[in-house]
């Protein structure tokens, strides 16, 4: 497996710690809104990594936290009048909704900020024992950046334009300095017993604490395999986290740094405070979730995305075409893989995750396959391997996983939906009592309303013309 290191800047040959492990870390959202299109590239990317590599034969370990204390956490409670928990509790089950609908398997572990409090009480203390961090009058807690000499040697991102997005702040020894450790502000902040007194953790903190509680390796160089998260954490975020880390337990995060690139509208990088956000609960109303799924998984996980419903509907052509050829199969029971399409499929995605290629090599598999059906179309054999192959892929991509008619009703409303299952019933107990020129006629009607059916083994199938 080849992956794209982004602070070597070059694609290298991914060697775990240990041998055929993995654990891998990726950023999960701060829970005070619902998932936007962003939030959902970046978990289809990193859920295809983990499940190429679960495909090569590797353990994987996947871990995604949620961070449910932060500003505009607080701010949200204070305007709705709701609790912390009641505010990210919500928010929690709404990603995870999004996700499910997305197809994306949930994290092994699933850590929150707030239950994981007395993980970073630890860093911090470590840190302020090595001089790596500092008190000011006011209560709060800084790292020093200048105790780390290989502070940005992660990012390489050290100029004054990335340093001064830093929160600023006179007390700080150096603007680059970022919080550990807030202190009570007041009567509206939301604060924690510590033992650096009431306050709350920054941000950083949270993810190097969680990674060493629940998923890093002990007494080995790297605390995991893979960190992973969006383009625009790596710097100040993970650059930090990196920092904390090497201080706190002379020890290296990461082996391994990968970040997908933007979502954009209208070439604009997603983003709430821009007010463009596109929501994944509003695009679900409007285009089921595998179908968007293989539309943001569809580009290449570093390439910026610019979201477009004519590029939607684009790649849905694509996907419609896995689905015919299942359909042409249908009620077939897999047996195994034809072995050229699994070995040129699963070396495209070691090539970096290069879905362009692996996508490829399903179109060559689904034109050949339909070209072979066309001109056999009974054997048996042929169709219970293009079964396993569209296995695979469903295993691999999570797309494909419908019903292959079920897939061509998507769009049909639920009251269309119910007419047309009576007429097709209908029409069932008319061929039952041989009364054909009815069965006709109702077959006349569904065409009439756009409707195909079919008469198999496993009963009236039925899709949109």
């Amino acid at each position: 497996m080849v992956i794209y290191d982004s602070s070597k800047k070059k694609e290298v040959v991914f060697k775990p710690v240990k041998d055929k492990e993995a654990r891998i870390y990726v950023c999960g959202p701060t829970v005070y809104d619902d998932a936007h299109l962003g939030h959902a590239r970046s978990a289809i990317v990193f859920d295809l990594l983990r499940r190429t590599l679960v495909k090569l034969g590797f353990k994987v370990t996947f871990m995604k936290n949620f961070t449910d204390i932060d500003d505009k956490i607080i701010k949200k409670v204070f305007e709705s009048k709701k609790s912390l928990e009641e505010i990210t509790g919500y928010y929690i089950k709404r990603y995870l909704e999004d996700m499910d609908a997305l197809n994306v398997q949930r994290a092994d572990i699933e850590p929150k900020a707030t239950e994981s409090l007395e993980a970073m009480f630890e860093m911090i203390e470590r840190l302020l024992e090595q001089g790596c961090a500092y008190r000011t009058k006011s209560g709060d807690i800084y790292f020093d950046i200048s105790s780390d000499a290989l502070y940005c040697s992660l990012s390489h991102k050290c100029d004054e334009e990335s340093l001064s997005r830093v929160e600023p702040n006179p007390e700080k020894r150096n603007s680059g300095d970022f919080a550990l450790w807030k202190a009570c502000k007041g009567e509206n902040d939301i604060c924690f017993d510590s033992p650096f007194g009431k306050g709350r953790p920054g941000w950083h903190i949270e993810c190097s604490a969680m990674i060493d509680k629940f998923l890093a390796y002990k007494n080995e160089e790297y605390a995991i395999d893979i960190h992973g998260g969006g383009a625009d954490l790596f710097f100040p975020h993970h650059e930090n986290e990196a920092a904390q880390t090497r201080c706190a337990n002379h020890q290296k995060l990461a082996k391994y740094w990968m970040h997908n690139g933007f979502v954009t509208i209208s070439g604009e990088k997603m983003s709430k405070s821009l007010g463009n956000s596109f929501f994944v609960k509003d695009a679900l109303k409007i285009y089921d979730g595998e179908i968007l799924r293989f539309y943001l998984l569809a580009t290449h996980y570093r390439q910026s995305l610019n979201f477009n419903e004519e590029d939607l509907l684009q790649n849905k052509k694509r996907l419609d075409k896995i689905y015919r050829l299942k359909k042409r199969i249908y009620g077939i029971k897999p047996s195994s893989a034809d072995k050229e399409f699994e070995k040129s499929f699963l070396e495209a995605l070691q090539e970096d995750l290069n879905i362009s290629k692996a996508l490829a090599v399903i179109d060559a598999m689904t034109a050949q396959a339909n070209e072979h059906l066309d001109k056999n179309p009974k054997d048996k054999a042929f169709k219970q391997k293009t079964a396993a192959n569209i296995e695979l892929i469903t295993e691999v991509l999570a797309i494909g996983t419908k019903d292959a008619y079920e897939y061509f009703q998507l769009g049909i409303d639920k009251d269309t939906k119910r007419k047309i299952e009576e007429l097709i019933d209908k029409r069932t107990e008319a061929k039952k009592a041989k009364d054909f020129k009815k069965a006709d006629a109702i077959r006349e009607e569904l065409q009439n309303m756009g409707i195909n059916i079919m008469d198999t083994p496993q009963g009236t199938l039925w899709e949109k013309a």
